[in-house]
């Protein structure tokens, strides 16, 4: 007996549900009853067209297509409009190398990652959210719901180089917003040490 089309479409859809909702919250301003309805709303586009889904290929990636191009069309008109982060004009420095320069403490194997680490995710959320549409579309992607390179370039419907190009330029952003963000939150002092590079 061949499975109901809604049946397929449920089992295809269930394992995507919560990285969906986690990008949806990057769109949301990390408002999770509007994270909701925005996953619902995609959803019932997906189901409407699930007959243009081609078996065998990669779902995940369709429908994360489906939610960004709802994401964007819902929000471009909100009144909270994102930050416009001149990505050209951000330091090179890293993120770790500046805020040890500023005073932090920060021992163990991999202290960047320990550094991260206590950074809030929502802060990070909000650090994405502030970027240009193009650029915090390969983040959300990229860092908070860890495609590759590759499976991003099909959500997007781009080249896999301007994926590598748009992370590249979206990192620097992203690095000196966290610094602000880690300063802001009292994890890294507000003046930097005497002769750093920030």
């Amino acid at each position: 007996m061949t499975p109901e089309p809604h049946q397929d479409f449920q089992e295809l859809l269930e394992p995507v549900l919560d990285p969906a909702f986690g990008m949806a919250l990057s769109y949301t301003g990390g408002s999770e009853a509007d994270a909701e309805d925005l996953v619902q709303e995609a959803a019932l586009k997906a189901f409407r067209g699930f007959g243009s889904f081609e078996k065998g290929t990669n779902f995940k990636a369709w429908f994360f297509r489906i939610l960004m191009n709802t994401a964007v069309s819902k929000f471009r008109k909100a009144s909270r409009r994102p930050l416009e982060v001149d990505i050209d004009d951000t330091s090179p420095t890293p993120l770790l190398q500046q805020a040890q320069a500023r005073g932090l403490d920060v021992d163990g194997s991999d202290p960047a990652r320990a550094f991260i680490e206590r950074i809030r995710i929502e802060s990070i959320h909000e650090a994405i959210a502030e970027l240009p549409e193009e650029f915090r579309q390969v983040c959300v992607l990229y860092f908070l719901e860890e495609f590759t390179y590759p499976e991003i370039a099909e959500v997007l419907e781009i080249p896999v180089g301007t994926v590598r190009s748009r992370l590249h330029r979206a990192r620097k952003a992203l690095q000196r917003r966290l610094l602000d963000i880690a300063v802001e939150d009292g994890l890294v002092p507000g003046t930097p040490a005497a002769g750093a590079d920030v």
